[in-house]
């Protein structure tokens, strides 16, 4: 019988730990489950709330910290000093796992020992509203190898997994290691790709294996310098891959071009939506611009900044109510030249 150990790291979501513990523990017939809850040294009851949980089920084990040490340092803490299953997975408090989550992510790596780490869709649902039905029948797995999803990852030049649906060896966990403290808000899209570095990635089909929970207050908002700091930290989460596993990557050198390309049109994308949008005063536009040269010298010649250069021409006054008639930024830039020289004939 496979074992999971199950870390949730909580602060001040003791409220939560009820149907976290319990959707870990619930529905995952077939398997060893344990759980460990590590209290951040929580201004609330969470301490009190854990406790009353593993008092309760001798699966459950508590850890609480007597000065906060912030996110990082207590997930490692869990994965790589406290889990001793076959695999691991990371919960917050707020989050769930679906029916059947660990046991079929388990199947996956048992019957695949080249894959380091499995995950499948994850379920976003609003603090508040009641939770969507889950799809628990599969649809069977796709296995991976880790360079070709590694090259998907650079190409995209963005995560696609939150982290509630995602299973890991252990031994891998403590081979590779956790997560980077460097990296506070993109250490697990690093982590992720590390571990692909090293092994296979196995994806879960046609099911759901988590719920991410999403907290009205604390949902994502366009504020000025946003946007950039995201491209920031995703490209030094990249960048950090290439350092750490370059040795790995015959194409390490192709990978990092291509996405510091993709990072320089998201940015160029973005500061073009500002003007889409009437947001010019709100989001970072030039900055974004810079940061686009700075990842990608040869910047100018893409089709997004062709697409920006137009609606600086057009102005942020006029921009959004012209916009549903710009043609896309990737239409070859003599539309889009002829495209705005008809308009400034008409007088706008």
């Amino acid at each position: 019988m496979s074992s999971v150990s199950v870390v949730i790291p909580c602060y001040n979501y003791g409220h939560f730990l009820d149907e976290a513990v319990d959707s870990a523990l619930t529905g995952q017939d077939g398997i060893d489950v344990r759980v460990l809850i590590i209290d951040d040294a929580s201004t609330d009851d969470s301490a009190s709330q854990a406790r009353r949980i593993a008092a309760a089920d001798p699966r459950v084990e508590v850890w609480v910290h007597e000065k906060n040490k912030r996110h990082i340092a207590t997930y490692n803490e869990g994965l790589l000093e406290w889990a001793d299953g076959d695999y691991t997975a990371l919960l917050s408090a707020d989050d769930r796992l679906t029916p059947g989550a660990l046991v079929r992510a388990a199947a996956l790596l048992d019957a695949h020992p080249e894959v380091g780490f499995a995950y499948g869709h994850p379920l976003h649902f609003t603090h508040g509203e009641p939770l969507p039905p889950a799809r628990t029948r599969g649809r069977g797995w796709t296995v991976w190898s880790g360079r070709d999803w590694l090259d998907r990852r650079f190409r995209a030049g963005n995560g696609c997994i939150t982290s509630p649906e995602v299973v890991v060896r252990t031994k891998l966990q403590r081979q590779v290691g956790g997560y980077d403290p460097a990296l506070p808000h993109t250490g697990d899209i690093e982590m992720w790709m590390r571990f692909a570095a090293h092994a296979d990635v196995g994806y879960l089909r046609g099911v759901d294996q988590a719920y991410y929970r999403v907290h009205r207050e604390s949902m994502s908002k366009a504020v000025f310098g946003g946007e950039l700091d995201d491209l920031r930290q995703r490209s030094a989460a990249y960048q950090a891959v290439i350092e750490r596993c370059g040795e790995r990557l015959a194409d390490a050198d192709r990978l990092a071009d291509t996405v510091h390309a993709e990072l320089a049109r998201q940015a160029l994308w973005r500061a073009a939506r500002a003007y889409d949008r009437g947001r010019t005063g709100q989001v970072a536009v030039d900055e974004l611009v810079e940061f686009a040269a700075s990842s990608w010298p040869d910047y100018r010649r893409l089709a997004e900044y062709r697409g920006l250069a137009l609606r600086r021409r057009i102005g942020p006054a006029a921009m959004p109510y012209l916009q549903p008639l710009v043609l896309s930024a990737v239409v070859h830039k003599g539309r889009e030249w002829l495209w705005w020289k008809s308009w400034k004939r008409r007088g706008i």
